[in-house]
């Protein structure tokens, strides 16, 4: 059966002391607080550095049964490496969120926009992109999103639904909106949507997120439309929000709710 999940990015801000978690709580319990808000968390730090072991057990102990922890991939393989011998990276990283269970959710390959000076056009990324996509392992759930919107075309979905990976949805100025797709954005058996904003207006404003600035009720109306049509489509759907969305993301997450109880 297709579920909505939905959570924030990470589950630590400047800011949230306070207005999301009690004043004086211990960051050791914060997980385990936030796990009693909501059903998933996107964790953001996998992007930094693979994490330990010791991390990964401890994010497992800090939930209840039936919590999803998505996590991005490392951006030595995205970035630095760009998908070139990375393969003990790749295993080393899956081995350890494997410590998750049943509680490890998508795992997002976040690549940057790539210039001319790494691939001349989306044709050479894509030429890099498969035979990588080939050796996926089975028994994970993959979303991949990209921020060269002249690369997002039917046939970048098709090689991600050819493999069941799920294009991530994005809420960035510069990329296209779901309605704006020439395409089904739907590429597998679940998708994924990240609530973004634009980090560089917001942080004119603000570099603490404890209360929303910047109303975006139009804007979620729109993406509860969307993450409804894929639930009619029996896709369960994940939606992660950023706190340069809106200002403070666990307020956007109540929002979104709400809309979504309407």
């Amino acid at each position: 059966m297709a579920e909505l999940r939905i959570g924030t990015s990470a589950f630590t801000a400047a800011g949230w002391e306070g207005s999301f978690y009690p004043a004086g709580m211990k960051p050791r319990d914060f997980l385990t607080f936030y796990a009693t808000r909501f059903n998933t968390v996107e964790i953001d730090s996998t992007f930094y550095r693979c994490p330990s072991r010791g991390s990964v057990e401890g994010w497992a102990n800090k939930t209840p049964d039936g919590f999803l922890i998505a996590a991005k991939i490392p951006q030595t393989i995205t970035h630095e490496k760009a998908l070139v011998d990375c393969d003990d990276d790749c295993a080393n990283f899956f081995d350890t969120m494997a410590l998750l269970g049943n509680k490890l959710g998508p795992i997002l390959l976040q690549f940057p926009y790539f210039g001319k000076e790494a691939f001349k056009t989306g044709d050479e990324f894509l030429a890099r992109l498969k035979p990588f996509l080939a050796k996926l392992p089975n028994g994970y759930r993959f979303a991949l999103e990209i921020r060269n919107k002249y690369w997002l075309d039917e046939r970048f979905a098709d090689t991600l639904r050819e493999h069941n990976v799920a294009l991530a949805l994005q809420d960035q100025s510069w990329m296209p909106l779901p309605h704006q797709m020439k395409f089904d954005f739907i590429t597998a058996d679940f998708t994924y949507v990240r609530l973004l904003g634009d980090r560089k207006e917001i942080e004119k404003q603000t570099k603490i997120w404890d209360k929303v600035i910047v109303d975006r009720s139009k804007e979620l109306r729109s993406w509860v439309d969307v993450c409804q049509q894929s639930i009619k489509r029996a896709v369960s759907t994940f939606v992660y929000a950023n706190n340069h969305y809106a200002g403070h993301s666990p307020a956007t997450v109540a929002q979104f709710l709400k809309l979504w109880n309407e």
